[in-house]
Order: C-alpha cells, then sequence, then structure tokens
C-alpha cells in the first residue's frame, strides 16, 4: 500500500509532566532503600510513557490509521465510512489519552487542536494533532480520491 500522510505528534508536556513521578521515586529509592511502592510507580509511569507519548496518524489509500506508542493501542476508520472533517479546538480539560467527549471519541496527546471526522452513521471522532490544517487537508484530499 503506498502511503499519502504520515505525521507522528510527540506529546512533550505529558512526558515531562508524568517523569516528574519516576524521578522523584528513584530519588527516594536512592536515600531509603527499595521499596515496592516507589518501584511501582516508575515502572507503570513507563509503561504508560511508552504507550501514549506519541500519536502516529497514517493515511493508506482508502484507510485512515491512528496509533499511540508502538501500536498497541489503535483505531483504523475506512475512508469509505468518513462523511465529513473539519479541524476543531478542544477545550483544556478535554486533556489527553483516549476517551469519550460530548463530541465523540478523543485521541489526544497533546495541545487542544484536532480534527474532527463525522461517519456516515453519525458518530464523531476527534483526532489530536499539531498540525491540524495539514491532517484537514490530507483527509479531504483522501475522501475526493475515495468518492471518485
Amino acid at each position: 500500500m503506498v502511503e499519502h500522510y504520515q505525521h507522528t505528534q510527540i506529546g512533550y508536556l505529558l512526558i515531562i509532566a508524568l517523569a516528574i513521578v519516576p524521578l522523584f521515586s528513584a530519588y527516594r529509592m536512592t536515600v531509603y532503600g527499595f521499596n515496592w511502592i516507589d518501584f511501582s510507580a516508575i515502572v507503570l509511569i513507563g509503561v504508560f510513557l511508552v504507550l501514549f507519548a506519541t500519536l502516529t496518524v497514517v493515511i493508506e489509500e482508502d484507510v485512515l490509521r491512528i496509533r499511540f506508542g508502538p501500536g498497541v493501542l489503535r483505531k483504523n476508520f475506512s475512508l469509505k465510512d468518513v462523511e465529513s472533517c473539519h479541524v476543531v479546538k478542544n477545550p483544556w480539560y478535554y486533556g489527553w489519552g483516549i476517551h469519550l467527549t460530548p463530541h465523540g471519541w478523543l485521541y489526544n496527546v497533546s495541545g487542544s487542536y484536532a480534527v474532527e471526522i463525522k461517519m456516515r452513521m453519525g458518530k464523531k471522532y476527534r483526532i489530536g494533532t499539531d498540525v491540524p490544517n495539514d491532517l484537514e487537508t490530507a483527509i479531504q484530499q483522501s475522501l475526493e480520491k475515495t468518492a471518485k
């Protein structure tokens, strides 16, 4: 399959915010010795960072693919099922990660901008991105090609 668009957004603020806990836990273990609570915090936050620190969006022929980190958490959208898309700005409290909002499911690692895609069946999804206009254009172009 030929790729038409690919972009990976790195959640720098998320990485910085979450790195504080393992650093503090490592410091505590250095000063006070090993304990399971600090060790567990380091492991859990480390796993979370690997899974959620990046969001990659790929558009191939007739599929829009999104994946967090190495791809354990992913979602595919058939472009044949997409009715429309447009750039949106999420309120700050929508946050990061994968969760349901009043506007449908949100997939985000950083920032407040996203591209909202509306499916033909009525469902909506928001895909966070640091280049919203580029993603919107790529989806629109792919929708036009798919419609032909």
